[in-house]
């Protein structure tokens, strides 16, 4: 709790601003990463009580952290960083949080206009480096009452005049003041309406800590509109009605964005088939919910059989999708229509979008089904349930006779993973094979799917689990482990994270992907074998360590794994690197 007898904030206007617009638009938790030209900004949110605040030196990981925080909050999560290349570290995790619908609010401390580009240090040109990866963007303007001398003294500034006098001046900063306020308030409402990332640059001049009394009072201020309601036409009611054969493929969801109600009115409708993936928080008994072990087995030779699951209406609702089967599959017999709700945006992803339903998901089924029937006449369900379930049925029975391996050991991992959890999953190999293994209705699963990239992986979880009410687990392969090692060093690691890494000494999932295996340019370019474990690193952390290479010593670690602890823990289970390729692709042709 921060504390003191009289209230200070900098004496710098435009700091003092960007930050109470934060406190008044609710913007509670932010990132900090050390720097001097962000002084003024981390003075003023570490001394005022309303924020929380968080110091993580390396900014790919902070970023990747406030992502975390914004994804289980819920809420906006600033990050503060000083000037120059600081800021280009956010990059990646800007670009996730555009594509995966999270709000995140860049702030960058920046040197006057009139010293970028003159040779002087940790200078670049700040405004626009994320672009087109915004929602908003505020490139706020310098003050002109702060530092009045050193602007008078430099021939580069074009601010003011050298005659300028104090009236002319304090006439100037109430222009820059509520030009400075309509950009904030309108970004900081952007936030919120388009979930998404914005960036506030944020020019200042020395002297940075300097403090007042003094607060400004702003004039500036508009809340935002909510979204207009929606209405669903006879058209497309008729469409669901009359279609007798449907999909609902589901992508990206936060947990509990549909009601039982809803999942159990798709259920009982034979026309429908849902497919669900393990990041979708939508789990029922009988929806597809491995979607890969029902189009795999298909794929060679079944064209005939294919095409006969062919929907003529694909409803398709949250974010990224993983599974590219479903992709391929709806794009070689593509449906006669396809529907997109999201409140956001619609991709073409299976070129035949003919309709963008602009709302929550929930919303626009309340309304439809509210106006359809609840009964249709159609065997699809039951065609598409039979495949499914006798190609499972195989699979289980492949399972039993497999060697330790990497679907072993998620197999295993799965079957051992308890209630109310919060699951992490790392991308690449991670999340594609726990596509195809059941968890707890309880267990909610989080991944960066927006850009699908190993970068941020262990940061986001780390932020996640910081303020998650349940324990997490983040299951992680070797090289995104260390690719983002920098996610462990901080003061934010919770005694109740765990951290599973499987180590198959390399990117294993390039051994599934086309190429010339074991040649030395491929093992060293593509695949990137190498000898590391996370041993050492976990000492240097304060993180509890054990490994393990065998499926019995995997089950019998796995009985006390999450019991409580002290510190955060590490399993690393090493796994066999050139036989892990063919037991999967073996697991698909064994359903045949």
């Amino acid at each position: 709790m921060k504390e003191s007898l009289v209230q200070t904030f900098s004496e710098i206007p435009l700091a003092q601003t960007v930050v109470g617009f934060c406190a008044l638009k609710k913007i509670q938790h932010i990132v900090i990463s050390p720097g001097s030209r962000n002084a003024p900004l981390t003075q003023g949110f570490t001394q005022n009580s309303f924020f929380k605040t968080y110091s993580i030196v390396d900014e790919r990981s902070a970023a990747f952290f406030a992502l975390g925080l914004a994804q289980q909050l819920k809420q906006p999560t600033a990050l503060v960083c000083t000037s120059g290349s600081a800021l280009l570290n956010y990059y990646p995790a800007v670009s996730e949080a555009f594509y995966s619908d999270i709000p995140l609010v860049v702030i960058s401390a920046d040197r006057m206009p009139h010293r970028i580009d003159v040779g002087d240090g940790q200078t670049i040109r700040q405004p626009e480096v994320f672009e087109p990866h915004l929602v908003a963007a505020a490139y706020l303007k310098p003050d002109v009452i702060h530092a009045t001398e050193a602007l008078r003294t430099n021939p580069s500034q074009k601010l003011i005049a050298a005659d300028a006098t104090p009236a002319m001046l304090l006439e100037e900063q109430e222009r820059i003041q509520l030009s400075n306020e309509e950009q904030l308030n309108s970004v900081l409402n952007m936030v919120y309406t388009q979930s998404g990332p914005v960036h506030l640059n944020v020019p200042l001049e020395e002297p940075l800590y300097g403090t007042t009394s003094s607060e400004i009072v702003f004039q500036k201020i508009t809340t935002s509109s909510p979204p207009d309601p929606i209405s669903i036409g006879k058209p497309m009611v008729d469409l669901w009605n009359n279609a007798t054969k449907k999909i609902i493929l589901i992508g990206v969801l936060a947990p509990h964005s549909i009601s039982e109600e809803t999942l159990n009115a798709w259920a009982s409708d034979p026309s429908v088939i849902v497919m669900t993936e393990k990041t979708s928080n939508i789990k029922h008994p009988r929806f597809i919910d491995a979607i890969d072990s029902l189009i795999a087995p298909l794929e060679n030779g079944f064209d005939d059989l294919l095409q006969s699951l062919q929907p003529d209406l694909l409803v398709s609702l949250g974010g990224m999708v993983v599974s590219k089967k479903i992709k391929n599959f709806l794009r070689k017999f593509p449906p006669k229509q396809h529907w997109h709700i999201h409140p956001k945006k619609a991709y073409d992803t299976y070129y035949v979008l003919s309709d963008y339903i602009k709302t929550e998901p929930q919303v626009f089924f309340d309304e439809l089904l509210s106006k359809a029937p609840s009964s249709h006449q159609s065997t699809y369900n039951n065609q598409v349930s039979s495949i499914y379930n006798s190609n499972r049925l195989k699979g289980l029975h492949y399972l039993k006779q497999i060697p330790f391996s990497d679907l072993k050991v998620f197999q295993t991992i799965f079957k051992s993973i308890p209630d109310q959890l919060q699951l992490q999953l790392a991308n690449s190999s991670t999340i594609r094979y726990a596509q195809l293994f059941d968890l707890p209705k309880t267990v909610s699963v989080f991944c960066n799917r927006g850009t699908s990239g190993i970068d941020g992986s262990s940061s986001t979880a780390v932020g996640a689990a910081f303020v998650s009410h349940v324990p997490t687990l983040l299951i992680t392969g070797d090289l995104s482990f260390f690719y983002d090692s920098n996610a462990f060093w901080n003061a934010y690691l919770k005694k109740n994270f765990r951290i599973i890494i499987i180590n198959n000494q390399g990117g294993g999932i390039f051994r599934i992907l086309p190429g010339q295996k074991d040649t030395p340019t491929y093992d060293e370019y593509y695949e990137t074998v190498h000898k590391r474990n996370a041993k050492d690193l976990c000492k240097s952390l304060g993180v509890g360590y054990s490994s393990v290479s065998s499926e019995w010593r995997l089950k019998r670690k796995l009985k006390s794994f999450f019991n409580p602890k002290n510190y955060p823990q590490v399993l690393e289970i090493f796994t066999p690197r050139k036989s892990n390729d063919q037991i999967l692709l073996n697991y698909f042709r064994a359903m045949q």
